[in-house]
């Protein structure tokens, strides 16, 4: 699997456009697999959303609080409010389906698969279940190469 896979293979350009929507406008992200470790990519790039206007719920069932925030075990196990628009998923492929499962469940419309997490019958049921599908894309590095940076 290519480190720049995208949904729309076929039209390209229309996903950098879609990137540019999703990443343009602040959003709620619920970060499964959120580490408290501040040198492991979850932590970084949820802080980098926060420090870009995002607000990050983190999601991860060994901790408590990351960074300040409460965690919550899964998915299913977030509030109501704030409303989540988008789940960005740092965990091992095989644990992305319940995750994919639990988001269209709450009405989370978009999954972002970080590099790392890729999954195809994961990212296939996402799509079965009108979800916006995003794989193998950091979103830190696409919104710095979109709005200038540094990148992952």
């Amino acid at each position: 699997m290519t480190n720049q896979k995208v949904t729309n293979e076929a039209n390209p350009q229309s996903e950098v456009t879609r990137v540019r929507e999703l990443l343009g406008a602040p959003r709620v992200v619920a970060v499964v697999g959120m580490s408290p470790k501040a040198d492991r990519a979850s932590n970084y790039v949820a802080r980098y959303l926060r420090e870009n206007g995002f607000t990050t719920i983190p999601v991860n069932p060994t901790v408590t609080e990351v960074d300040g925030l409460k965690s919550y075990a899964d998915l299913a196990a977030l509030p109501k409010e704030p409303k989540v628009d988008m789940v960005a998923l740092f965990v091992a492929p095989e644990r992305t389906m319940p995750a994919v499962e639990q988001a269209a469940a709450k009405g989370i419309k978009i999954v972002w698969f970080q590099p790392g997490a890729e999954h195809s019958p994961s990212e296939k049921r996402a799509r079965e279940l009108g979800l916006a599908v995003f794989a193998g894309l950091c979103m830190k590095g696409e919104h710095e190469r979109l709005w200038g940076g540094t990148g992952c």
